[in-house]
């Protein structure tokens, strides 16, 4: 089974990596785990007359290594294998996307990360992917 792992670095996506880890068992073999980060888009505007593309490319994979940290950790004390993504763009539409790529036949994530004030005013990642996901999702609280 394939199973695609977006985290964000926040307690909840932790708990989904938590969760995952601990039902494992429920596959007839180890799953193939897919650990994704989605970096939101920096508004470019006229960033680009002071930041060079190379320094952006290095902000995006440093804070993503920030926030794979943890889940990686976990996995790796979990005993689980995995492949890791990291992405920039929208983060529903990325996830949904690398899952019909990847043909992940399920989705594991948590129901809110650090964005909660972004996702008040514009809907939640998780509420995106649901609505976008030719695949099963599985929140966890």
């Amino acid at each position: 089974m394939k199973i695609l792992l977006p985290v964000d670095g926040s307690a909840c996506a932790l708990r989904a990596v938590d969760h995952l880890i601990s039902h494992a068992a429920w596959f007839a073999a180890p799953p193939e785990i897919h650990l994704l980060h989605v970096h939101p888009p920096i508004p470019i505007g006229r960033i680009q007359a002071h930041v060079g593309k190379e320094t952006l490319h290095a902000h995006y994979r440093e804070e993503s290594e920030a926030a794979l940290a943890e889940a990686r950790a976990r996995l790796a004390a979990g005993g689980l294998a995995y492949a890791e993504h990291i992405h920039v763009g929208q983060p529903a539409e990325i996830i949904v996307k690398l899952a019909g790529e990847l043909g992940c036949e399920l989705l594991v994530m948590g129901t809110h990360g650090r964005g909660a004030v972004a996702g008040l005013l514009t809907g939640s990642v998780a509420a995106r992917v649901l609505h976008l996901a030719s695949c099963p999702v599985l929140l966890v609280k």
